[in-house]
């Protein structure tokens, strides 16, 4: 039999299954309670809408353009409507700084091509996007952590990077309701990641894939909007927004984008004339007819749907945890990070737990650069109502008050 290994890139020693995909399988299992998957409830999918959209593009005038190749920047109505979004974000920018990529996981490979070298260093934070991780793992770097109000100074970070070979390139963020905690980075801490990068002179990536769905708390500006603000002009700035419209209208078209600086996205451009020349032009052209008229309307709907399941599961959580866990309470996005007592081990732990009491979550480790954080579980409350978040939650702290009392 063929040996492919002595033929493949060396890079392709750094790739890995995503636990998360293979536990999406588990979704077609009836008898699983599942908080694993961080995905929208398809309940909640505007089809209709979605419907007649097609049908308007593919019935009138624009056919023929809907199912022709298009320009690799994406669609000129798509990204003018985005340009306004970015707006009332505080994001003062036009079409020029936008490229529509193929869902914001594109965009992640995109910027981990364009950026790192091997050996150049990736500052994350620990715990991370475990999708971020296999983009740019792709590209050989080091990860380094990023903690924004701690005490280390910018030169020992880059010290570390030229010892090992290369130089810092970025840091890697997601300010808002963060996968796989939660949590949300307040203004002092997005601020402190723009002084870091000026000092190091790096990027910044912000992963503003949950960034709609805000359920308590004001909104905090993007750090895009508070880096203009020092500079003065997006083309004089040095982060790159990646937006989605994966978690508000539809994940199945895979529609993402990013916004930055002019000559950034010029060098993506190239990246996407190379890769795929350009995102699907009917999706996007769809997607630019539903964002125009329903996108506000949408957004609300889930918005108070999982709003409603993430009190649940707070709710549940208090009620059925036993002592030694701690969780996050995250004011939006899809997800609560729990914390176990140290011993307990979130795969031992979820093989368990999808034996003996059939819920699903995903074990934390996965999330972590280093491969620490065992003692780490991700519940979504997307997908499961609030009489399966009530049953799945109890049923999940009996079994931890078990595997407690072992240790």
């Amino acid at each position: 039999m063929l040996n492919w290994e002595h033929i493949f890139a060396t890079r392709a020693t750094r790739m890995r299954a995503s636990e998360i995909r293979e536990l999406l399988k588990l979704l077609d299992r009836p008898e699983i309670i599942s908080f694993a998957g961080g995905i929208p409830d398809p309940a909640l999918f505007p089809a209709q809408v979605f419907a007649d959209a097609y049908t308007k593009v593919l019935t009138g005038p624009s056919a023929g353009t809907a199912l022709q190749y298009a320009v690799s920047e994406g669609n000129l109505a798509l990204r003018t409507w985005l340009a306004s979004y970015m707006a009332g974000l505080g994001v003062t920018c036009d079409a020029s700084n936008i490229i529509i990529t193929s869902g914001s996981q594109q965009a992640l490979d995109y910027i981990g091509k364009l950026f790192l070298s091997p050996g150049d260093t990736a500052l994350v934070n620990w715990p991370t996007y475990l999708g971020a991780l296999q983009a740019f793992n792709a590209y050989e770097p080091r990860y380094d952590r990023l903690i924004p109000l701690g005490n280390r100074p910018a030169e020992d970070f880059a010290t570390a990077a030229r010892d090992a070979g290369g130089e810092v390139k970025f840091a890697y963020a997601s300010a808002d309701f963060a996968n796989p905690t939660g949590e949300t980075l307040d203004r002092a801490t997005r601020e402190k990641i723009l002084d870091l990068a000026d000092t190091l002179d790096i990027a910044v990536i912000e992963d503003a894939a949950y960034q709609s769905l805000r359920y308590d708390g004001e909104a905090i500006p993007p750090m895009l909007a508070l880096d203009i603000a020092r500079k003065g002009h997006i083309n004089d700035t040095r982060v790159l927004y990646c937006g989605s419209f994966s978690k508000t209208l539809s994940p199945g078209l895979r529609v993402g984008w990013i916004c930055a600086a002019a000559p950034v996205i010029s060098k993506i451009v190239l990246l996407k004339q190379a890769a795929d020349l350009n995102t699907s032009t009917i999706n996007q052209m769809v997607l630019a007819d539903v964002a125009e008229t329903y996108f506000d309307t949408q957004v609300a709907t889930i918005k108070a749907a999982y709003r409603a399941r993430r009190d649940a599961m707070l709710k549940a959580l208090a009620t059925h945890m036993p002592a030694g866990c701690s969780w996050s309470k995250p004011d939006g996005g899809m997800f609560v990070w729990v914390t176990v007592p140290e011993g307990l081990d979130g795969a031992a732990l979820l093989a368990r737990s999808l034996e003996s009491v059939k819920v699903a979550f995903v074990p934390g480790r996965a999330f972590f650069a280093d491969g620490s954080g065992g003692n780490t579980l991700r519940l979504s409350f997307s997908c499961a109502n609030e009489a399966q978040i009530e049953e799945g939650i109890s049923r999940l702290g009996k079994l931890l008050k078990e595997a407690i009392a072992g240790l």
